[in-house]
């Protein structure tokens, strides 16, 4: 059953704002991440050495979790046939949610997301502005 365009228009408009936060959040994890990297590792030589580290390496696979969903919604936020419903941007905010949530903690990505708020300001400004958008 298909919901009414209002309500679909609505839900459409959160994921957006969702979606423009959860890349600000993601920007400062790479940003912080990359910084601890090359505090071990020494400096990254390239945009193009960064990508490749972003994809192949274990440092950053912890990543993929935001990266995916951003993609997810990006995805549904596109499509035309067949187009997405109220439910498809309700479900990925609450996925959007659910994935920030302490309620992960015996999960990996939420440890290591943890550690990144409790050592970085800008994530934890950032991590506490999305968990405001969810209340």
């Amino acid at each position: 059953m298909e919901l009414p365009q209002a309500g679909a228009n609505g839900a459409r408009a959160k994921l957006t704002e969702v979606r423009q936060s959860l890349l600000d959040l993601h920007k400062a994890l790479l940003d912080s991440e990359r910084t601890a990297y090359e505090i071990v590792h020494g400096p990254i030589g390239s945009p193009g050495a960064f990508l490749q580290l972003l994809i192949n390496d274990n440092w950053f696979a912890w990543l993929r979790p935001i990266t995916t969903l951003l993609v997810q919604i990006d995805e549904t936020l596109a499509a035309k046939k067949p187009p997405a419903t109220e439910r498809d941007f309700e479900q990925l905010i609450t996925d959007t949610k659910a994935l920030l949530s302490a309620s992960r903690a015996a999960d990996e990505f939420w440890a290591r997301y943890a550690a990144v708020v409790e050592r970085d300001p800008g994530v934890a400004k950032l991590h506490a502005e999305m968990e405001r958008r969810f209340q």
